[in-house]
Parts: structure tokens; C-alpha cells; sequence
């Protein structure tokens, strides 16, 4: 893969934290433009490690991280930020504010962007309804379910079009069928160009996706490539 195709890339990449053993050890891999791929491994395995470095939440030890053609390590200062905004993050929380609105929630990467409000109003909700919850715009996060919290995250981290999402457990707190849902979201959103890539321990949930998958065990990280067959879909999730 050329470095004009790779969306991350990773180079021996080592992390630990203090003087503790190291989470990463010699890590790398490659995610392309447009692709979705898969972390896996058990709790503690490295996997919001490896997000937050491509985040800057975090530095490594050693090693070398590009994401989008840009050096991580010569993202300093007040460029931290600006960086920040070409990424969508999902966690498996999605901290909305309590007392804001639906929609007052998903605007808030757009109004910390100065945008007008018809540009905001335009783009909340075409995001709300690409998460199919248009409807509760006007609703509080207290009055929705789980699955729907999960969704404004989702709604609010692709707001302002970023051409990399990071998904950190993002179906840990759902329930099978609203699991599945969200795998479909990101999907939709793949399918438009977007790179995506999940850290998940639910195995069960991706074993017949047609994405790559990346496993830590260790501090070590080693490659599945995804099963070829025409018909494993998202749509058999």
C-alpha cells in the first residue's frame, strides 16, 4: 500500500505506561483510504491504547504513526486540536450533555467550528437522520434508550463529515439487535468513503463481517484478513 492509499499507519510503534510493560510492542499496520477494520483482544489487550495514539490522547514510547499523510509527532500545540476535528470518536459511552437537547448535542463539533445556523441546522439533521433518529431532535438523553443515546454519539462524531472514525467498544452497553444496528451505521458510513476502525471484544458480533480484523494479545498485534464470500454482509449481522 502506498503511503497516498493509507489512511493510518503504524510503524514499530511501542507504548507503556510509566514503567509498567509495554501495551504495544513493535506494532505495525496499515488501515487504507475508505477501509473498515476490526480491533480485537481481551480487556487490557492495548485496544484503546492504540486509538488514543491515533487520537494524540496519547504518545508512543517509540515508533511512528501517519494519519491522513501527516507525522503525529510533529502535531504539537494548538494544532492538537484543529488535527482532533478531522476524526470522529466514539466511545462506549457517549457522554451527552444532560441538559442539552438531541440536536444541541450533535451541533456542538459544529458550533465549536463557528459554522452559521442554517449550515448547523442542516447538517444536525441530515446526521440525525442518518442515524434514524430525526424524529427525537427535540427530545433530552434522559428520555432515550441506550440504543438511542449510542446513536446521537454516533450522529454527533459524523456531523462535520471527518473522513476517519475511531469506535472504542461502541456496542459494549446494547443489546444484541441494537449492536447490530450500529455495526450497520458504520458500514453506511464506510460505504460513502468513510475509514473506520473499531476496537471491539464482541467476537461474536464480527466473525462473519467482510472486514479485516486486528488482533492484540500481549502488546502484539497480528492480521486476519476478511473472509472473501459475496454474500457475508452487514445485512447478516
Amino acid at each position: 500500500m502506498s503511503a497516498a492509499d493509507a489512511m493510518i499507519v503504524f510503524e514499530h510503534v511501542h507504548h507503556r505506561y510509566g514503567e509498567g510493560p509495554e501495551v504495544l510492542s513493535d506494532t505495525s499496520f496499515a488501515l487504507a483510504r475508505g477501509e473498515m477494520a476490526f480491533i480485537t483482544g481481551a480487556s487490557g489487550a492495548g485496544k484503546s491504547t492504540l486509538l488514543n495514539l491515533i487520537a494524540l490522547l496519547a504518545r508512543p514510547s517509540r515508533g511512528r504513526i501517519r494519519v491522513d499523510g501527516r507525522e503525529l509527532a510533529e502535531i504539537r500545540g494548538r494544532r492538537i486540536a484543529a488535527y482532533r476535528r478531522c476524526i470522529g470518536m466514539i466511545f462506549q459511552n457517549p457522554s451527552l450533555l444532560a441538559d442539552r437537547t438531541v440536536f444541541d448535542n450533535v451541533a456542538l463539533p459544529l458550533l465549536i467550528r463557528g459554522l452559521s445556523g442554517a449550515d448547523i441546522g442542516r447538517r444536525v439533521r441530515a446526521a440525525l437522520d442518518a442515524v434514524g433518529l430525526l424524529h427525537k431532535e427535540k427530545a433530552y438523553p434522559a428520555t432515550l434508550s441506550g440504543g438511542e443515546q449510542q446513536r446521537v454519539g454516533i450522529a454527533r462524531a459524523v456531523v462535520a463529515k471527518p473522513p476517519l472514525l475511531l469506535a472504542d467498544e461502541p456496542t459494549g452497553n446494547l443489546d444484541p439487535d441494537m449492536a447490530r444496528e450500529v455495526m450497520r451505521l458504520f458500514l453506511r458510513f464506510n460505504q460513502v468513503g468513510v475509514s473506520v476502525l473499531v476496537a471491539t471484544h464482541a467476537l461474536g458480533l464480527i466473525r462473519d463481517l467482510p472486514c479485516r480484523v486486528l488482533r492484540l494479545s500481549g502488546g502484539v498485534l497480528s492480521e486476519q484478513a476478511p473472509d472473501p464470500a459475496p454474500e457475508r454482509t452487514f445485512d447478516t449481522v
